[in-house]
């Protein structure tokens, strides 16, 4: 990936931002002084950063009062354009629908203010369902999310970036009714991070996200070269089909070390709950959890921690996103950070491209994740006698089955 200077990645940072609807209540940005201690970089920098922002219509700067958004909107409704030019005859109107911006998780409201500033930046409109950050999102129930169907069918949208539901039982009904019903009105429909159908099914529509296989595989490698043998993966219910093809990806690199899969390797069920947390430490019968998603995995420290169960020491646990508070908690979480902004880059494109040549045949665009060393999987613990032995016992196994060392 080619340097980016400092300008140009607050630029990014405070653009996705504005997308996002984070300035939207006071419509005010951070001072120059604030930013420069948030960044930790020069003045001038955060300075010529803000140019860049108010050169692109996104903000105006007032001497001595601050910097404020370009236009502020009303209070945010189950729709909100975002455009700040008028439409061309090229232009077009693309919508994004998630199952609530705020409560599917950070990484769609990374993804949802850079689709927001891909649009604006192309001159198209670009209707989404979130509100300020400080509001819940409108989003939350099938009822809106028919409603705001409903809104994109009148219209007459070009094509609707869609994120499908999870963790909610008939949630793929519930995926199947609102796609069928965007695409019965001649809205092209592009799926962002998952599928619809359950792993490793896949849907006729083009779909964008990262390689989820890949990256189970990677933190299974990785928690195994730490020396661990005894390793579990833990997934709350309905949990979406990306969950699900991290842990075939995790028990693939298990059998490629020739490490045993237990029968109960895939665990389902809530962190919170110290009857699991309970059954996942007994008798130290596991090693390491893999989780399936970052909040399950400090949801789970938490769980093991009240009984009395130390992180990293007496269990190594591990996530997937790489989302803000996974440097938060202690430990802080090793996991496989989520490339947000690349994704949406790619989904904008593959959706022009898609609404430009609707017969192109259906296109499944990977990412590749990349792992995050942190605490949490105890890489950096000292090597005590214990440890060094089991390593020296998993060489042993290994030369002997003609694996190199």
């Amino acid at each position: 990936m080619p340097h980016e200077s400092k300008h140009h990645l607050i630029y990014q940072a405070l653009a996705t931002e504005i997308g996002a609807g984070r300035y939207r209540d006071k419509g005010k940005l951070p001072s120059e002084a604030q930013l420069v201690n948030r960044f930790k970089v020069s003045r001038p920098t955060v300075i010529r950063a803000l140019r860049d922002l108010q050169a692109d219509g996104l903000v105006t700067r007032r001497v001595g009062a601050g910097t404020f958004l370009a236009t502020v909107p009303p209070q945010p409704l189950p729709l909100q354009p975002l455009r700040t030019q008028p439409l061309s005859s090229q232009a077009l109107e693309l919508g994004l629908l998630v199952p609530g911006v705020r409560k599917a998780g950070e990484i769609f409201e990374v993804m949802a203010g850079e689709l927001a500033r891909l649009a604006r930046s192309a001159g198209h409109m670009f209707w989404w369902t979130g509100g300020s950050s400080e509001d819940l999102d409108p989003v939350a129930t099938l009822a809106n999310a028919e409603k705001i169907c409903d809104q994109f069918i009148q219209r007459r949208v070009a094509g609707v970036f869609f994120a499908s539901f999870e963790h909610m039982a008939k949630c793929e009904t519930t995926n199947v009714t609102l796609v069928n019903r965007l695409r019965e009105a001649g809205i092209t429909v592009m799926l962002l991070d998952r599928d619809m159908l359950p792993f490793p099914l896949r849907t006729e529509l083009d779909l964008v996200g990262i390689d989820n296989f890949l990256g189970g595989y990677i933190l299974a490698q990785h928690l195994i070269k730490l020396g661990c043998q005894r390793i579990k993966f833990l997934a709350v219910p309905y949990s979406a089909p990306t969950v699900m093809s991290r842990m075939a990806g995790a028990r693939e690199a298990m059998l490629a070390e020739n490490i045993e899969v237990p029968r109960d390797f895939f665990q389902v069920g809530y962190p919170e709950d110290p009857k699991l947390a309970r059954q996942l430490t007994a008798a130290r019968m596991t090693d390491a959890v893999i989780c399936g998603n970052d909040h399950t995995a400090a949801a789970l420290i938490r769980s093991v921690h009240n009984i009395g169960i130390n992180v990293p020491r007496g269990l190594r646990v591990v996530g997937f996103d790489d989302v803000h508070y996974a440097t938060l908690v202690s430990p802080a979480l090793t996991t496989m950070h989520q490339p947000c902004r690349e994704i949406a880059t790619m989904a904008f494109k593959s959706m022009l491209s898609r609404i430009s040549d609707p017969t192109t045949p259906p296109r499944t665009i990977m990412l590749s994740p990349s792992l995050v060393v942190r605490e949490s999987c105890g890489a950096y613990l000292a090597q005590s006698g214990n440890d060094l032995a089991k390593k020296k016992t998993i060489l042993k196994k290994r030369t002997a089955k003609g694996k190199p060392a």
